[in-house]
């Protein structure tokens, strides 16, 4: 590990202060940012800790909910132990408590979960590998080495690591809005926007800018989402990283699809919405050949 400046924030504008330039990063319960820092795969000059700020699942004027994620109260434990989280937006739940053990869940936050790094073997391999996302320009060795659990979907030939995190599966089928504040103020983003695919510079995993903050995370209404599902497939039955997962939901009307949300984890560069398999199966009857019909539309 090199060496880094550790600083606290007391206020949201003091960790953007504080978090601005390319060597900064917020620190949260530190379970991905310290693993890459000793492994010197990250060499960020300054963390600054974001623990002390106040962080709560509100009501949205909306109906939805608002998940506070910065401070020591945003652990993915306490969202998905969160009453209307578990009965309003099941598959949330589901996702967070399938993507770790108890003890990183009362570690890690929500804020950090969506900012998590591959765990592609050559991105943290600094001892010969090559590897675009850790050092631009140097090669993917994975596409030619070991790269069974690496992407299917959105691709490129400059990268072909998955994006790890169970939780953003569940966040992008809820059609999620990200709450940010920065230097220029604050902004709020689409959830299926801010996960980049990789093109030519798979080092930057989304669109934030340096010393952006995520400050909350908004859930919208989705009555429907009470009825929705997590569902993944690991190498072992204890904690692993998904080879396939899917978070899917679904509101019938009589033996018709009135509407579906479907997305998965594990097969792309960042959390894959299915959108041509949604369309083919809204209106549709709930039957096998709509099943096979949406099949062909999941990339």
């Amino acid at each position: 590990m090199t060496p880094f400046t550790y600083l606290r924030a007391d206020t949201v504008n003091d960790a953007v202060r504080l978090g601005a330039g390319e060597t900064a990063a917020f620190l949260g319960g530190g379970t991905n940012i310290v693993d890459l820092m000793r492994e010197t795969v990250a060499r960020h000059e300054t963390l600054v800790d974001v623990t002390r700020l106040s962080a709560a699942v509100t009501e949205t004027a909306e109906g939805g909910l608002l998940i506070g994620l910065i401070g020591a109260a945003a652990t993915n434990t306490a969202v998905a132990e969160h009453h209307g989280v578990r009965t309003r937006y099941p598959m949330l739940s589901r996702a967070i408590l399938a993507g770790a053990s108890a003890q990183i869940r009362n570690m890690a936050t929500v804020g950090g979960n969506l900012l998590q790094r591959t765990r592609c073997t050559y991105f943290y391999d600094t001892d010969g590998s090559h590897c675009n996302k850790r050092v631009p320009g140097t090669g993917c060795d994975a596409r030619e080495g070991f790269n069974r659990i690496h992407a299917i979907l959105g691709a490129s030939d400059a990268c072909v690591a998955t994006h790890p995190s169970d939780m953003c599966v569940a966040l992008t089928a809820l059609d999620a809005v990200v709450h940010i504040e920065g230097r220029d103020g604050a902004r709020t983003l689409p959830f299926g926007e801010l996960h980049r695919l990789p093109g030519d510079r798979p080092d930057l995993d989304t669109v934030l800018a340096a010393g952006e903050l995520i400050t909350a995370i908004e859930l919208p209404p989705l009555g429907f989402a009470a009825r929705s599902t997590y569902r993944k497939v690991r190498d072992r039955a204890s904690y692993a990283f998904a080879l396939i997962s899917v978070a899917a939901a679904i509101e019938m009307d009589g033996d018709r699809i009135a509407d579906v949300r479907i997305a998965f984890g594990g097969v792309a560069h960042k959390p894959w919405r299915a959108t041509k398999a949604e369309a083919a199966l809204r209106g549709e009857l709930a039957s096998e050949a709509s099943a096979l019909v949406a099949r062909h539309g999941l990339c």
